[in-house]
């Protein structure tokens, strides 16, 4: 054999073996390939070390990681004809590549725009009260609501979360109105069922004092005792009504006396 065949030979078995070498591949170990031969879908491969034919088969890699999109905020109205501005965080992954490339364009734009016209839709079916003190239920009905329309596409909706709600400056200052009324109601009513109470007591004391003079007059000597425990320079003592009919009858026999 020439010098010029095997230099020929040795030519096709370096481009045949770089050629060969082409088509490996590596996939890391969140990452699977969707591969493509001559057009048509073949097989998914990875992780790790996988090979595609050249020219004949190409792939496109997929993350199946857990991806975190911030929801751009939303100015929409409520059910009761509220406009309210709403953040929201959306979290999924891709638990079926080939559909994420098969069944839909870019499926990461799809999912957003999903999870964006959900969401104006869902706060448009709650009042504001809904809005603001249950979330969670609203939560839970917009990731349930998002991946089934998602689902199709092989993606999974992990959770959808409002961030913040932002709601006209008027309408803070009436919730604050509502609130400070709503919690002036409730210190009356306390302070009702109070004197309510204690008018009880007293009506309770009183009759036992009807009952029992003695109970009365103890009593009075305790208010006496209370006054003068304060250092006060005057001091009123209550006296007995019985002690003041005796002083009066007595009085009234003294000038019968002096008169005789």
């Amino acid at each position: 054999m020439s010098t010029e065949v095997m230099i020929v030979l040795a030519a096709v078995g370096v481009i045949a073996g770089v050629v060969g070498l082409s088509g490996v591949r590596v996939a890391q170990e969140y990452q699977r390939a969707v591969a493509f031969r001559l057009g048509r879908y073949q097989s998914i491969r990875g992780p790790g070390l996988y090979y595609l034919i050249p020219f004949v088969e190409w792939a496109r890699t997929v993350d199946t990681r857990t991806v975190t999109v911030a929801i751009e905020q939303q100015e929409t109205i409520t059910k009761d004809s509220v406009t309210v501005k709403i953040n929201a965080v959306l979290w999924y992954r891709v638990t079926e590549p080939f559909k994420a490339i098969l069944e839909v364009a870019d499926f990461e734009k799809a999912v957003y725009q999903v999870a964006l016209t959900s969401l104006r839709s869902i706060i448009g079916q709650h009042d504001l009260d809904e809005v603001l003190k249950g979330r969670d239920k609203i939560n839970d009905q917009l990731r349930a609501i998002v991946d089934v329309d998602t689902d199709p596409w092989g993606v999974t909706v992990e959770m959808v979360e409002m961030k913040d709600v932002e709601i006209p400056v008027a309408m803070q200052r009436a919730m604050a109105r509502e609130a400070e009324a709503v919690r002036e109601k409730r210190a009356r009513l306390i302070k009702a069922a109070a004197e309510r109470e204690a008018a009880e007591q007293l009506s309770a004391a009183s009759e036992i004092m009807t009952r029992s003079p003695l109970a009365l007059e103890l009593r009075r000597m305790q208010m006496i005792a209370e006054v003068g425990a304060e250092n006060n320079t005057t001091t009123i003592v209550m006296m007995p009504s019985e002690f003041m009919t005796i002083a009066k009858g007595l009085a009234e026999s003294a000038t019968r006396g002096g008169s005789q």
